[in-house]
């Protein structure tokens, strides 16, 4: 089997909850997901999946939450004043919560009243198993290392649904 990881590859995939709903798929970005294999750019089980195929290949797997999004953490939910959300923002609604280093991460607004808002930065995957159907389209070019990076930082194998852009 040809060596996959530090090479660009291209991956045709849908993902499903455990109940069937599918969350994210290359089809409904109109392309395969785009990605430099076992570097981290995308959830580690996903990343070491594709590790583990040659082009052309296909495979489905189920990954937990130590291999995906984790399980939330009662740290990224926060209490801020009601005052501080953007004038209409209600409950349910998404918002970009800028961090020191720049980036910015969604945060759900999980409850609001006249005085506070309660909002949840936890990845919306987050605790969850998550099944995907793969197929390796194409392994490319060796990447040098610096290419190397966090799924939040670089892409990840949910698209942009998934709510850790």
């Amino acid at each position: 089997m040809a060596e996959v990881k530090g090479h660009k590859v291209k991956v045709e995939y849908t993902g499903t909850l455990e109940d069937g709903t599918v969350f994210d798929s290359s089809e409904k970005h109109g392309q395969p997901l785009e990605f430099v294999a076992g570097v981290g750019q995308v959830v580690p089980g996903f990343d070491k999946a594709i590790c583990e195929m040659k082009a052309g290949e296909e495979k489905e797997i189920t990954l937990q939450p130590d291999q995906a999004y984790g399980m939330p953490n009662d740290q990224f939910i926060q209490v801020v004043p009601a005052d501080k959300l953007p004038e209409g923002a209600k409950e349910g609604d998404t918002l970009a919560v800028g961090m020191p280093n720049g980036h910015h991460i969604p945060a759900m607004i999980t409850k609001v009243d006249e005085k506070e808002a309660t909002i949840d930065m936890n990845p919306p995957l987050a605790g969850k198993v998550l099944n995907f159907k793969l197929k390796l389209v194409e392994v490319g070019e060796k990447v040098e290392e610096e290419a190397e990076g966090k799924p939040e930082e670089k892409g990840d194998s949910c698209g942009d649904s998934c709510g850790c852009h």
